[in-house]
């Protein structure tokens, strides 16, 4: 049952994390559209810095439980990766209560304000000559540490089962880093040889 909640609470992640994704893909277009007519056709938009930090912010805003469902966010783990699985989730547990906890659901609450201020006054940029509007970025921060504030309870549960049983429960496969690839091909060429050698 609890692994079926972190599946769960890991598939919403993902399936957020893939949707705001495409925001990538708008903001190199936009980009790349920018640069040609700004430098070949001596025309610069009126919209494309605006448009640029809307899409990064988006991004940014919701896609930061997705890189969380991977345990994808940086830390400086060279100390806690040779402790005991055990040990590293009580440390885990405990940051996430002292640190991770008041500071997403303080966002969540400033966010709300924030984000609602800018809604209600239906808020545009001051840096854009055309006025384009920005509330729908500041509504996006209440929304994304929400979601954050849902991964972080599978992150929870995560590390109780891991105490339980001092081993972490397997997590959803998805993207990996090219890097690791490459790794574990030539690992398996490797072990592929030296079976052969015998």
């Amino acid at each position: 049952m609890v692994n079926r909640l972190i599946y769960g609470i890991d598939q919403l992640s993902r399936m957020v994390g893939h949707a705001f994704a495409w925001c990538i893909i708008i903001l190199t277009f936009g980009t790349c559209y920018e640069v040609f007519v700004r430098y070949v056709l001596d025309n610069p938009t009126s919209w494309a810095f605006d448009m640029s930090y809307l899409m990064y912010g988006g991004l940014f805003f919701m896609a930061g439980a997705y890189t969380l469902s991977p345990n994808g966010h940086v830390r400086g783990d060279f100390i806690y990766r040779m402790w005991p699985p055990r040990g590293q989730a009580i440390i885990e547990l405990t940051l996430y209560f002292l640190f991770f906890y008041p500071g997403v659901l303080a966002l969540m609450y400033a966010g709300w304000s924030y984000g609602f201020d800018a809604f209600r006054i239906r808020e545009v940029s001051v840096n854009s000559p055309v006025g384009i509007p920005v509330w729908q970025l500041k509504l996006l921060i209440p929304f994304g540490a929400g979601l954050l504030a849902i991964q972080g309870l599978a992150e929870v549960l995560r590390c109780i089962i891991c105490i339980r049983d001092n081993r972490w429960p397997p997590r959803l496969h998805d993207v990996e880093e090219l890097e690791d690839v490459l790794i574990e091909q030539h690992a398996a060429a490797e072990a592929a040889k030296q079976g052969g050698a015998k």
